[in-house]
């Protein structure tokens, strides 16, 4: 399902299910970056976080978008900067609480991946707060608002860290 990769790249990862309402958030996040090309970045879509450790080896940074309920208004934008070099996930953030729409899902496997010594040096979780997760639902206009928002600010993710 994935390309292989290539040691030196940014990637960014949309994870999420694109019939499931706003926890499509990071397929449509991952599909309009992919029109971009951008030079140096690898951008995926994945619904299941436990892949993540397989996938992100070899990239700096890592961007993870995901759909988000951490009680902020729908559309919100939130980040969160992971890796090796940063403290382990804070209990009270919005991934570690299971707020993400993967609950626990995502959190384990960042806290796995540094057990294992296998976490990006640069890991970036930017969620965005969701208001529906109805199987066939589109994105909600909350959603659908901040998507350029989160596009660009996935960019400067991935652009300053690979151009400096």
């Amino acid at each position: 399902m994935t390309a292989p990769v290539v040691t030196g790249t940014a990637l960014v990862v949309g994870l999420g299910d694109p019939a499931r309402g706003d926890d499509g958030v990071g397929v449509a996040v991952a599909g309009l970056l992919a029109t971009r090309s951008l030079p140096g970045v690898s951008v995926r879509v994945h619904r299941d976080p436990t892949a993540l450790i397989d996938l992100w080896a070899g990239h700096d940074p890592v961007v993870v978008v995901d759909a988000v309920r951490s009680g902020a208004a729908p559309g919100t934008v939130h980040r969160l900067v992971l890796g090796t070099g940063a403290r382990p996930l804070p209990a009270s953030s919005w991934v570690a609480s299971g707020r993400g729409t993967h609950a626990f899902g995502l959190a384990a496997v960042v806290e796995l991946a540094r057990a294992l010594q296998r976490l990006p040096e640069r890991l970036v979780i930017v969620g965005v707060e969701a208001a529906s997760f109805g199987h066939g639902q589109p994105l909600s206009e909350p959603v659908l608002d901040a998507l350029p928002g989160v596009v660009d600010r996935v960019v400067e993710e991935v652009t300053s860290r690979v151009s400096g």
